[in-house]
């Protein structure tokens, strides 16, 4: 049997394409002799003929890509879609928040802006009350009038 057509069997009976399909060099002149669907499949488990591995895809490109980003590169203002909140986490949304209230707070306590009240703002701040540091301003300025 001609060697491509004995490739289009091979692949009918396997399941794949034709260019996935390898026929031993070696043993030729045994898979020619082939002329029907059972010699086929046969030689496919004599392992003359057999399937190809589908190709993986290199990841080099994407660790190359990777270490950069890791140096901070490709990652400017062409690269980010999403506004800042949408980019960051809101846990460290809320972290980051809780941090600038509660530094506000002990600025405005050595600054005696805030006298018996420091704990209940304190708390106020672990139960989300303040929007910012701008609204505990507010809130204090509020209380001191």
């Amino acid at each position: 049997m001609n060697p491509r057509k004995l490739k289009r069997m091979a692949a009918d009976i396997m399941n794949v394409g034709e260019s996935k399909i390898w026929i031993d060099a070696a043993q030729m002149t045994k898979a020619v002799e082939a002329m029907t669907r059972d010699d086929v499949r046969n030689l496919i488990a004599q392992r003359i003929v057999r399937k190809r591995r589908d190709a993986q895809h290199s990841r080099g490109a994407a660790r190359i890509l990777h270490a950069k980003k890791v140096l901070g590169r490709k990652k400017g203002p062409g690269k980010r879609t999403g506004t800042k909140k949408a980019r960051s986490q809101p846990k460290q949304q809320w972290v980051d928040r809780v941090r600038a209230l509660r530094k506000t707070l002990r600025t405005l306590k050595t600054s005696g802006k805030i006298k018996g009240n420091y704990a209940q703002h304190y708390r106020k701040v672990k139960g989300n009350y303040f929007r910012g540091t701008k609204h505990l301003l507010q809130v204090v300025e509020g209380e001191s009038k």
